[in-house]
């Protein structure tokens, strides 16, 4: 069952002949009365015909092959994202190093900091495809 939204409004018309329509009422206003709309059916769509039909125990499988598919991606992807952490982590020792010693070349730290956006990249790619993967899981 479709539920309606109703609410009062407002028609009003300023000295230059603009109209404004407001749920608040205000000086000069006049309320409107509209019937309410009736609720749209939801369209269906037909099937055509000699559409292939695929029985309910083998969409049940495919279902179920889908999601090991899924589970297989995510804990793959949850590897990948450890090990981007993990050389995320062990880059930004690297740089620490780099940038405390006057010694290294600002060709090194430049190299460095481009080396740590491409570590960083890595880490959120992998963060977003495992929230990707258990979005779909949750379908």
């Amino acid at each position: 069952m479709a539920a309606t939204a109703s609410a009062e409004i407002y028609k009003h018309a300023d000295k230059e002949g603009r109209i404004t329509y407001s749920n608040t009422p205000t000086k000069g206003a006049k309320k409107l009365y509209l019937d309410p709309s009736p609720a749209q059916p939801r369209p269906t769509v037909a099937t055509p015909d000699g559409f292939p039909k695929v029985a309910r125990k083998v969409q049940q499988q495919r279902d179920l092959k889908r999601r090991e598919i899924l589970a297989e991606e995510l804990a793959a992807e949850e590897k990948l994202l450890s090990d981007a952490r993990q050389a995320l982590k062990q880059g930004e020792a690297s740089y620490e190093a780099l940038k405390v010693n006057p010694a290294q070349s600002r060709h090194n730290v430049v190299n460095s900091e481009e080396q740590m956006k491409k570590l960083r990249e890595q880490v959120l790619l992998h963060e977003n495809n495992i929230v990707a993967l258990k979005r779909e899981l949750a379908n």
